[in-house]
Parts: structure tokens; C-alpha cells; sequence
């Protein structure tokens, strides 16, 4: 007989195997990015019908195989019903199982990858679907500080110095390049960062305008270096405040945040009084995904759909 093991996973991939089996690709906690059969799933009143379908967390028995390990036995831990109940919350699911997918390894546990991703899409389930952008977004930035490749948010990639959100001057921008890192402080005359060992810049563009340039047939296009983008008080602010565990709430406004000195309290109190613009939201997106893009030399296929979902979505009741 067939040995077998236990795992706790989440189906974060399906597509159908066979004439009546689903090809299941999981993140695990014991054994991590794992790919699996689920025999007779697609089969009408099968029992591992709803159990292989996206984002189900199963309590798994599985047998090895020479070539595909199967699903004996599949008992439902936790599910999110919520999120194919509406396109955009089916969306941002969709972009956090790929980022996922795209940071997990296979054959060792990876229990905090796979609880960060079972919170966020809790949250994205929860809350209104207005909030789906900004809910993604807050589990992007999580996600690319477990892998180690957070931006720097709090000091400028050039100069070093703390960079902090200015309400007071209108027009005020800070730039932000996936390249260095994170943030960085523009020069007023020029627009461009200041840093005297770089004289040359890629051209400041807002991130909605981040296309890439002409791409030779040898690189890939994630890797082509973004133009740096810029991004106003409020951007800042947000970004600034996304490292929090727990930040979003249900009616679109920040949780109040810590301890801060006089002029980050005030700065606080404005971006904490009202919701927070959903093009606010969708900006950051923008920008950390051309980050995390570059950092990860990949594209993030899931994004096509995010323009049509949020563009233009009011704000939370």
C-alpha cells in the first residue's frame, strides 16, 4: 500500500486533470508548495467536490505516487464563500494566491506564508468590496516583508534622511523607484532625485503611467528597470502606515496607529479622520506591484483585472 501523510493546505491553483480529476496546487503548512490529485473531484456529488475548489483550507490525507501524490481524505478547516461572491474580491484573491505562489517553496513548512495569506483573505472576504483594493494592498506589503524584500518607507533610498508626509505645501511630492529600494526625496527645480553620484534619472511618472518602455527580446519584462513614480502627502502617509498588522477598517478609515512624536501624531490624525480614497488605494497598488515585479522578476498576470474592477469604485458606506 501506498504510504501516507497528513497536511493542513489551501488550494491556491486548480485546473482539471483527466476525464473527471482536478490538479490542485497547494501551500501547506508542513510540506509547503505542494501539487496534488484530487481523483474524481470534478465527478457529480463527489466529496472532494467543494473541498479542491480556490481557497478552501483542508485538514488533508494524502497518499504518494510515483509521479503526482493524491487526496485520500479531505476534511474542511475554513473556506471564504464570500469571495467569489463578488468580482472584486474574487480579483484581489486571485493577485494574493499568485503573489503567494510566486514566494513559496516546496519540501520544507512555511507556516507563516501560509498563515499571513489565510488572514489577508479572510479580511478581503470581510470587508466591503470597495475595500478589496486597499486590503490587497496592505497583504502585498506583508507579503514582500516576509520574503525579505519590504521598501523602504521611512527614509530615502538616496540621502538616508527620514522622509515624512507634507500636508502643509500643496503640490508636495516624493518619489518612489523600485530600483533603489523604496522612497526617495526629489529635487524641487528638477523633479528628480537627489543623489550627486547619479546624475541621471529615469523620467518621474505617476504610477498609472508606469508603462514599460520598448523591451529587447532578451530581458524579461519585469525586470526592465520602472521609471520612477511620485506620489503625493497622502500616499505617503498611507504607505508609510501599511507595515501595521491590523490597519483597514470596514467603513475605509485607518486604525488609530502608535506611539508617535508631535509631527507624525498630526500627520496621523489627518489621514485617520476620513476613509481613504479609493484612487489613493490604487496607486500604492500600482506601485508595489511594479516593486514587487521587479524584485521578483515576474509578472503579476492576476493585475489585468484590476484596473476594470476598481477603477472608478466609490468609497465604503
Amino acid at each position: 500500500m501506498p504510504k501516507t501523510y497528513k497536511a493542513i493546505g489551501i488550494n491556491l491553483k486548480g485546473m482539471p486533470l483527466g476525464e473527471s480529476d482536478r490538479l490542485l496546487t497547494l501551500l501547506t503548512r508542513e510540506q509547503g508548495l505542494m501539487r496534488v490529485v484530487a481523483p474524481g473531484a470534478r465527478k457529480h456529488h463527489s466529496k472532494l467536490g467543494g473541498r479542491s475548489e480556490l481557497f478552501v483550507v483542508n485538514d488533508l490525507l494524502i497518499a504518494t505516487g510515483r509521479s503526482l501524490d493524491k487526496i485520500v481524505q479531505a476534511e474542511t478547516i475554513e473556506s471564504f464563500p464570500g469571495l467569489s461572491r463578488d468580482l472584486r474580491k474574487l480579483t484581489a484573491g486571485q493577485y494574493l494566491a499568485e503573489l503567494a505562489l510566486g514566494q513559496a517553496m516546496g519540501d520544507q513548512p512555511q507556516d507563516e506564508l501560509f498563515d499571513l495569506v489565510v488572514e489577508h483573505l479572510g479580511r478581503i472576504a470581510a470587508l466591503p468590496g470597495a475595500l478589496a483594493i486597499a486590503t490587497l494592498t496592505h497583504a502585498m506589503f506583508h507579503l514582500l516583508t516576509l520574503a525579505g524584500l519590504s521598501p523602504q518607507v521611512q527614509l530615502c533610498c538616496m540621502t538616508q534622511q527620514p522622509l515624512s508626509p507634507n500636508f502643509s505645501q500643496a503640490g508636495w511630492r516624493v518619489g518612489f523607484s523600485p530600483a533603489a529600494g523604496g522612497i526617495v526625496q526629489l529635487d524641487p527645480a528638477v523633479g528628480l532625485p537627489r543623489h550627486p553620484d547619479r546624475p541621471r534619472r529615469p523620467p518621474i511618472q505617476p504610477p498609472d503611467q508606469m508603462a514599460s518602455p520598448t523591451i529587447p527580446r532578451h530581458r524579461h519584462p519585469a525586470r526592465v528597470q520602472p521609471a520612477i513614480a511620485s506620489m503625493g502627502a497622502l500616499e505617503l502617509a498611507v504607505l508609510q502606515r501599511l507595515s501595521q498588522p491590523h490597519l483597514i477598517q470596514a467603513d475605509g478609515r485607518l486604525m488609530m496607529g502608535g506611539t508617535m512624536d508631535g509631527t507624525a501624531a498630526a500627520a496621523a490624525s489627518l489621514v485617520e479622520a476620513d476613509p481613504i480614497p479609493p484612487d489613493v488605494w490604487l496607486s500604492l497598488e500600482r506601485l508595489l506591484r511594479h516593486y514587487a515585479q521587479y524584485h521578483f522578476d515576474r509578472p503579476i498576470r492576476s493585475a489585468d483585472l484590476i484596473e476594470t474592477c476598481f477603477a472608478g469604485v466609490p468609497p465604503a458606506p
